[in-house]
This record gives C-alpha cells, sequence and structure tokens, in this order.
C-alpha cells in the first residue's frame, strides 16, 4: 500500500539534505513574508503523493510547527542506515540489510485496556483521520550518539483523546510486532521478545510524544520503524518503540523490554540526563551522527522547558 519501500529507493531519488533545507528555509520566509498557506499547500501536495498509495482519502495539510531546532539535520543515508533496531540485528547496519524482509502491508494496531473505546485500528483509516505534521526532533541514543530528524506524524495524544482512556489508566504500554520469520533477530533470545516499552500517562499526553509514519517527506523506511513508531524526544531513543501493533493502557508500570533485560542499566523513565551516568560510561557528551567532535548533553535532550514539570519533585537518580 506504501508506493515504494524505503530500501527500494535509488541514492538519486534520495533528496539531498542541501535542497531539503532549502525548501524548509523557502517555507520558512514565506510563512515569514505572508505567503504561509501556499508553502503549506506545497509541502501539503508533497505529502500526498508520497502516501498516494497507501489507501488514504484527501489528506489534510501537512503544517510547519514551533516543533523545530536550530541544529542541522543529519544527512538522509546516515539517518536510514546507522540504526538500533534488534528485531534485524544487533549492529547498527543489520536493520538497513534485513529490514526488506518485513511486510507492513496491511498493518493494524489493536488498542485495548483501560478505554472507552477498545478498538483495532487499520493504519489507513487512522492516518486519514488525522492532520499529518512535520516535526524536526534530536533522537539521543544511551550509546552517547544522536541525530536530528524531520519526522512526519502526528501527537500520541490525538490517538489517546480518540479512546478516551479511563480513570484506571496511568500508564501506556506499546508491544511491537513479533514476526521472526521476517524479523531475523527475533530468532535470537537478546531481549525478551516481543518487545515492550511504556509512558507515564503524562508524559504520554505531553505534546511533544509523537508518532511518525514517515521522515524526510518520505514514508518511514523498515529499518527506522515501518509503518508507524513513537518519538519521545526527551528520552533516550529506545523509549521510541518502533512497529507499534499493539498500545495497552494500564494501571501498573509497564515493564519494559530493556528494564527487564537489565535493569541496574536501563530504568522505566529513560530521560536524556548527563547527570546520571550510565553503568558503563558517562552520558555529559554526545556525538552528532556526522560530526567528528563531541558535544555537551542538554538536560531532558534540549527539551527541559517543556517537560522538566513531568518530573518535579522526583529523584531522578532513583527514577532514572
Amino acid at each position: 500500500m506504501f508506493i515504494k519501500k524505503a530500501v527500494s529507493i535509488k541514492p538519486s531519488e534520495i533528496t539531498p539534505k542541501e535542497i531539503y533545507q532549502q525548501r524548509r528555509q523557502f517555507l520558512k520566509t514565506s510563512i515569514n513574508t505572508g505567503l504561509g498557506l501556499a508553502a503549506t499547500g506545497l509541502l501539503a501536495t508533497h505529502t500526498a503523493d508520497v502516501f498516494a498509495g497507501y489507501g488514504l482519502k484527501t489528506l489534510k495539510h501537512v503544517k510547519n510547527t514551533k516543533y523545530t531546532v536550530d541544529d542541522d539535520l543529519t544527512e538522509y543515508k546516515d539517518v536510514t542506515t546507522y540504526n538500533n533496531f534488534y528485531e534485524f540485528g544487533t549492529s547498527k547496519s543489520s536493520p538497513a540489510a534485513t529490514a526488506h524482509k518485513l511486510n507492513t502491508t496491511p498493518w493494524s494496531i489493536k488498542v485495548e485496556g483501560h478505554v472507552e473505546k477498545p478498538a483495532t485500528y487499520h493504519l489507513e483509516d487512522l492516518m486519514n483521520e488525522q492532520t499529518l505534521e512535520e516535526r524536526i526532533y534530536r533522537l539521543r541514543c544511551v550509546e552517547r550518539w544522536s541525530m536530528v530528524i524531520p519526522w512526519l506524524g502526528f501527537p500520541l495524544s490525538e490517538l489517546i483523546k480518540k479512546v478516551k482512556p479511563t480513570s484506571k489508566a496511568k500508564y501506556v504500554e506499546f508491544s511491537t510486532l513479533y514476526r521472526p520469520e521476517e524479523m531475523q533477530g527475533q530468532r535470537r533470545g537478546v531481549l525478551d521478545w516481543p518487545y515492550v516499552e511504556g509512558l507515564r500517562m503524562d508524559e504520554a499526553m505531553n505534546p511533544l510524544a509523537f508518532l511518525a509514519v514517515g521522515l524526510y517527506g518520505e514514508v518511514l523506511p523498515n529499518q527506522n520503524g515501518a509503518p508507524i513508531r513513537l518519538v519521545v524526544p526527551w528520552k533516550y531513543g529506545f523509549k521510541s518503540i518502533k512497529s507499534i501493533v499493539t498500545i495497552r493502557f494500564t494501571e501498573q508500570q509497564p515493564v519494559s523490554s530493556w528494564t527487564r533485560a537489565a535493569p541496574r542499566e536501563y530504568g522505566f523513565y529513560s530521560n536524556v540526563n548527563p547527570n546520571v551516568d550510565h553503568p558503563r560510561w558517562s552520558q555529559r557528551r554526545e556525538r552528532r551522527i556526522g560530526e567528528f567532535l563531541k558535544r555537551k548533553t542538554l538536560m531532558f535532550n534540549g527539551y527541559a522547558d517543556e517537560v522538566a514539570h513531568l518530573y518535579a519533585g522526583m529523584d531522578l537518580k532513583k527514577y532514572f
């Protein structure tokens, strides 16, 4: 249903970062000079073309929002070839080499637990109801590297509002697809499959929490979590679970896959906090992919103004 798999895109078809940034600058300039509607229309047309084969009706416009950063974007080739996705292998290059085996169509997401409207949503139906936004977020990995990526998707809060959680829903638990015949990494006991992650309800409702279906103006490549993944930009990358098939609203705190595997190293919250070292390395500095020199790691990955209030009064060394 996607018009093309990312692994089938030829290098000549990939938009170079310089051209993409020129388009972003054009859109920004147009908005500043009173041509915002025209600029938004151009981006909406591009996105509608990209998703035309996905069974979608006319897409609502893609908005340029306040969610952006001044940092240079990470190159598309790096974003799509340097990945943590253990379902396809433990090396950074394995997902790009093997994820083409995953069939992402059709795709559905089961919503269950403490909600008034449990249901199974076909992805194309869910997307038809949303206004897709481009948001540029930093993504920070616990292994001291980071990226800046232009994501395409919609706020997680929009889905949560739709299903109407009950008063018992204190947490949101996410599960990744389990299909070892296509996800070869699941044939090994590296983790307890399927992959599970979770957020506290107020974290999930924060405007920054995002369900991504694309990046760089294109459909989401398999190795980056196709066809739909979570992006939680103030937390380490492993919290941004990929290839989601189940969203469950729970009263008890979920046990995340990495917390189950190594509780001393990976806490439930997993907020980017340079003052709390990983047991095997410091988190105070990071290397942006594509750069040589390291930079200072920012508290909450630079999103402290938006999320610090969620953790007021908490001991962030205890609740790491």
